[in-house]
């Protein structure tokens, strides 16, 4: 299954960001929760990764998708909110508690389109069958940010990142060769430290905009 911690490293060096525009859609996403814990003490939200199975069909049962034969049965994570999933997904999956099973039924305007997609026809509305595993504060979340700070300071050091580094690498169970996390760590300064102080910044660091940092 991906590593949590693969998630931080990979957000911190891509250079894309994605930005939400809001536009009123005449369709939405219809959400049928199968299943709801009683306990549910943090809901997903935009920015969290999450790790879930989530299964796709067209209209006529024909299914288009399932996670459950991907990456060897894993549950996928990816997180919310930010493209990586067809924006009818990033919708859906919203507010979702830890073992919450959803039926999303999407309209073509927040799937593909009129674009075909292998087994998926032009204008096609999508069902799919979600079950969120695990959720965790997302790499660019206020939380995160603190996490790596060590000194409070609301800038991010080389030896701050470093530090944290090494704690996801140990997680991380495939062999590195001794030059990948400081290959990885001089990737994230180049491409994330805008004004080239050797700091990322609150406002470098987070895509989200977050008010708190």
């Amino acid at each position: 299954m991906c590593c949590y911690g693969t998630l931080f490293v990979y957000s911190l060096v891509c250079t894309v960001v994605f930005s939400y525009i809001s536009a009123k859609v005449v369709e939405d996403v219809k959400i049928e929760v199968i299943y709801k814990p009683e306990n549910c003490p943090m809901k997903s939200k935009r920015g969290d990764a999450l790790n879930a199975h989530y299964d796709g069909y067209l209209e006529d049962g024909s299914q288009i998708y399932c996670s459950r034969t991907n990456n060897d049965g894993h549950p996928k994570w990816f997180i919310l909110g930010v493209g990586q999933v067809i924006k009818g997904l990033d919708i859906g999956m919203d507010g979702m508690c830890e073992g919450e099973k959803r039926k999303l039924t999407i309209p073509p305007s927040l799937a593909f389109g009129a674009i075909a997609r292998d087994k998926i026809p032009p204008n096609s509305t999508l069902i799919f069958e979600t079950e969120l595993y695990a959720v965790r504060r997302g790499p660019r979340s206020v939380e995160s940010f603190q996490l790596i700070d060590l000194d409070g300071d609301k800038k991010l050091s080389r030896d701050e990142l470093n530090t944290y580094l090494e704690e996801e690498f140990k997680r991380d169970n495939r062999i590195q060769d001794s030059g990948h996390k400081e290959r990885v760590l001089t990737d994230i300064l180049v491409k994330n430290d805008q004004d080239g102080d050797g700091y990322i910044s609150a406002r470098e660091y987070n895509i989200f905009q977050h008010d708190e940092l």
